[in-house]
């Protein structure tokens, strides 16, 4: 169907870069080899409330635990390997050596403005002041950033056995619970949430649009603002929910990890 006039989507400022491509965010984690009280190295299990993430793997090995509707899942994890999980999809990435991938994440800015929720005990995901309390770290990069680091990851595992060993039993009520929590809890977000997402994924949709508008039309005068971009990582090593991060914050495309 085509559309009945051309799409305005939003601008970006000429001083800001384009977006990755659909918007995405993109970074690089190498797996924490902290053991857990499982016995597992790995990161923080959380879930995702809007956002669909992606594991590239591009070095070690390892694996991908999920729970979702369908149940317990470990999906091995080696170079060349690709794995994704949509929302809702609780997730830990856990270490079997030298585990490093790509992260490519829908919806860029979202993810790093609360999108993602650890799986921390009922009680503490009851109290916002409490989660927000276990979640933060108190500092970027030292020793007292790996400690607490450590503490949430631990937390999370906590509440992630408990969800996972109850689905492992055929009951899929504490799962779902979390889920509701973790709504729960981001709730007054969402309306910043759908700023971010109006400016960035939807705007990258629109302007799309009204290319193929322009195309149509026998106009491709927008091809004129055609160029060439590249970034580099602002920053090594922090310390994200499922392993050291190296990130680009790309003004107007990815923000900074705000979960550190």
């Amino acid at each position: 169907m085509v559309n009945s006039g051309p799409v305005n989507p939003t601008p970006l400022s000429p001083a800001l870069p384009r977006p990755l491509p659909g918007a995405v965010g993109l970074s690089h984690l190498s797996a924490y080899d902290w053991e857990a009280a499982d016995g597992v190295c790995g990161g923080s299990p959380h879930l995702h409330l809007v956002c669909t993430e992606a594991y590239v793997v591009t070095g070690g090995r390892g694996a991908v635990q999920t729970l979702s509707p369908a149940g317990y899942r470990e999906t091995p994890l080696e170079p060349g390997s690709v794995a994704w999980f949509t929302p809702g999809t609780v997730h830990r990435m856990v270490q079997g050596g030298r585990l490093r991938i790509t992260v490519l994440m829908q919806n860029s800015g979202l993810p790093e403005a609360g999108d993602a929720v650890f799986t921390f005990p009922p009680e503490v995901l009851a109290d916002p002041e409490r989660y927000a309390a276990a979640a933060a770290l108190p500092a970027k990069t030292g020793p007292e950033a790996e400690q607490a680091a450590r503490r949430r990851r631990d937390l999370a595992i906590e509440g992630y056995l408990v969800l996972r060993e109850a689905l492992e039993k055929g009951d899929n009520g504490p799962y779902l619970e979390f889920q509701r929590a973790a709504a729960r809890l981001v709730r007054a977000k969402v309306p910043a949430w759908r700023e971010l997402w109006r400016a960035g994924a939807l705007a990258a949709a629109e302007r799309t649009g009204a290319q193929l508008d322009a195309l149509e039309s026998g106009d491709p005068a927008y091809l004129t603002d055609a160029d060439a971009y590249d970034a580099g990582p602002t920053r090594h090593g922090g310390y994200g929910m499922c392993g050291r991060r190296d990130e680009y914050e790309l003004p107007g495309t990815t923000l900074p990890y705000r979960g550190e």
